[in-house]
């Protein structure tokens, strides 16, 4: 899983996997679903994301992470 941060559009993606997306779905105003062709989610995009999260900290509980890469 990886998160993209854009900061030109204020958008933030959320990876899933590496396959390409065939269909994208707004979920609701700024919250757009990439699906591939299986159906299966790829990833979000959120817009206007500085004014909808807390991005200047990242946590998570139970994540079983084998790697992390900042930067």
């Amino acid at each position: 899983m990886k998160m993209h941060y854009y900061p030109e559009t204020d958008s933030l993606y959320v990876e899933f996997k590496s396959e390409p997306s065939v269909e994208t779905r707004e979920i609701t105003e700024g919250l757009n679903v990439d699906f591939d062709a299986l159906g299966e989610v790829v990833g979000f995009d959120i817009d206007h994301a500085a004014e909808r999260l807390e991005l200047a900290t990242l946590e998570t509980e139970a994540l079983p992470v084998r790697a992390y890469k900042a930067g």
